[in-house]
């Protein structure tokens, strides 16, 4: 039997990890990581150590992904305003997508479990703060369109009277106007 490469079976782990906890974040265990995943205990040792490790990988995974979208989208883009156009982007993608709803329901699920992982999530947000302040257009618009672009995140995921349709779009256009340097 040909052996998965080592990233294929981490992801594979990683993926397991938030279905178990979108599911049922209570029964997370290794034991049920490696079964959901269909990989053996000791496979999935080799790679995660402890549940903890598992959990940081999961949190850490989904913020290096969001990362990476929003640098990729703010270097097409080099304008003033940019990466903050970017972050309302990606924070906006539509979570029609069960698997990405899955991947970012299964963080949730870990932070209210072990809020001490919030502390990294913390860093890495002031990081965004601050490089959105910096974006080359008022500090202060560019503070609502990330706290309006995380609203309408949660609201999306959670399931709280989101904008549909045209509304959605809308809204977006109105975010995507407040990055310009100029926008009135």
């Amino acid at each position: 039997m040909p052996r998965r490469p080592a990233g294929e079976t981490r992801d594979k782990l990683l993926d397991a990890a938030a279905r178990l906890l979108l599911r049922d974040p209570s029964k997370l265990t290794l034991d049920a990581v490696a079964q959901e995943a269909g990989v053996s205990k000791g496979g999935l040792l080799y790679h995660f150590s402890s549940k903890a490790q598992l959990l940081d990988a999961v949190v850490d995974r989904w913020e290096a992904s969001f990362q990476a979208d929003i640098d990729a989208a703010a270097n097409a883009d080099g304008e003033p305003g940019g990466w903050t156009r970017a972050y309302a982007d990606v924070s906006a993608r539509d979570l029609t997508d069960a698997h990405t709803r899955e991947i970012d329901s299964g963080i949730l699920a870990v932070l209210a479990l072990q809020p001490e992982r919030l502390e990294a999530v913390r860093s890495r947000y002031q990081g965004w703060q601050e490089r959105i302040v910096e974006d080359g257009i008022d500090p202060v618009d560019a503070t609502i369109v990330r706290l309006a672009a995380e609203g309408l995140w949660f609201g999306e995921l959670l399931g709280l009277a989101p904008p549909t349709g045209e509304l959605r779009e809308q809204v977006l256009e109105r975010l995507r106007s407040l990055t310009l340097a100029d926008p009135r």
